[in-house]
């Protein structure tokens, strides 16, 4: 499986940015994927989670209303679109796949692959 992000960068606060993934070696239809953040000295969480069966999405509470997740089954690509950002969305954006689509999607444990992240400041 490998997973490689893209679309990150520094912006200011209120601005945009839309993260890709590129997913290959992996069955990307009816699997979950997500997108997992590790801000400056905190722990990874998952922001947002998506089953690319039927698209149904689950979003952390602090994102909610500002970022979407969205797929593109034919390129096999996983987008985070992000707006209204903030200082505190500031960290490393990971892409992750799951085997199948089961247990917490907000939970990192239920992702076993990641990609190596791209870097997104908010100043």
């Amino acid at each position: 499986v490998q997973l490689v992000e893209s679309g990150g960068g520094s912006v200011q606060a209120g601005g945009s940015l839309r993260l890709s993934c590129a997913a290959s070696g992996y069955t990307f239809n009816g699997n979950c994927m997500g997108w997992v953040r590790q801000g400056p000295g905190q722990q990874r969480e998952v922001v947002a989670s998506i089953y690319t069966g039927d698209g149904e999405r689950m979003y952390t509470d602090s994102v909610k209303g500002r970022f979407t997740i969205s797929k593109d089954s034919a390129t096999t690509t996983l987008y985070l679109q992000m707006n209204a950002l903030k200082p505190d969305d500031s960290g490393m954006y990971y892409c992750a796949a799951a085997s199948g689509c089961s247990g917490d999607l907000l939970l990192e444990s239920s992702f076993p692959y990641r990609g190596q992240g791209t870097q997104v400041t908010v100043s």
